[in-house]
């Protein structure tokens, strides 16, 4: 009788055990593994965009297409550039932000859009010269190509205005739009590129 009550307890522990162990993780997955998220609805709405990267060869930008999810607010169609710039470029051309960067927050006035990143924009960038020139004119000219009304650009570092990257292009201005640094040969329509605006200075 006594061994029938031990079996009995036995089998009692050993369900609860499978039980708990079900709940936790009911469909036996490593802990590490993380399920992919869901893939965009079928009726999603996309459009083109154009985003700006540095050429191997020459301090310029090329030009690169992005399909990319409409958005009701421009600030959420801006965030998604931004995401772009941030993942890098798909056919080898040179970065212009770390992968670190975060975009905090987007705040568009009239035609002035704010740009609030993280700390790391800073922290991780290269700096040089050509470097920061680069990233700026990314950043203005990725904005004023998909968003022809926004012809300047404020960047903030944490919510505080910043002003220079890493001591050289000077960011205490808002950055004009100007696309004379953008490959001749890119396919992309610019703005009024036959001259070049009064945007960022050099130190």
């Amino acid at each position: 009788m006594k061994r029938i009550v031990f079996i009995v307890l036995t089998l009692a522990l050993v369900a609860f055990v499978a039980g708990v162990a079900l709940v936790r993780n009911p469909f036996n997955l490593p802990q590490r593994h993380k399920v992919a998220p869901p893939p965009p609805p079928k009726n999603q709405v996309l459009r083109d965009v154009v985003v700006y990267f540095g050429t191997v060869d020459s301090p310029y930008l090329v030009q690169e297409t992005r399909a990319v999810r409409e958005c009701e607010r421009d600030e959420d169609g801006i965030t998604l550039l931004v995401r772009e710039l941030i993942a890098g470029s798909r056919h080898g051309n040179v970065p212009v932000l770390p992968p670190q960067t975060q975009l905090l927050g987007v705040l568009i006035e009239g035609n002035t859009a704010r740009l609030d990143f993280n700390r790391a924009l800073i922290d991780y960038h290269p700096g040089g010269c050509s470097s920061e020139l680069l990233t700026v004119r990314a950043l203005c000219d990725t904005l004023a190509a998909n968003y022809p009304y926004i012809r300047e650009l404020i960047i903030a570092v944490e919510g505080k205005a910043v002003a220079t990257l890493r001591g050289h292009v000077d960011l205490r201005r808002p950055v004009m739009a100007d696309f004379s640094w953008v490959q001749r040969d890119s396919e992309v329509q610019t703005l009024d590129d036959a001259s070049p605006q009064n945007g960022e200075q050099i130190h």
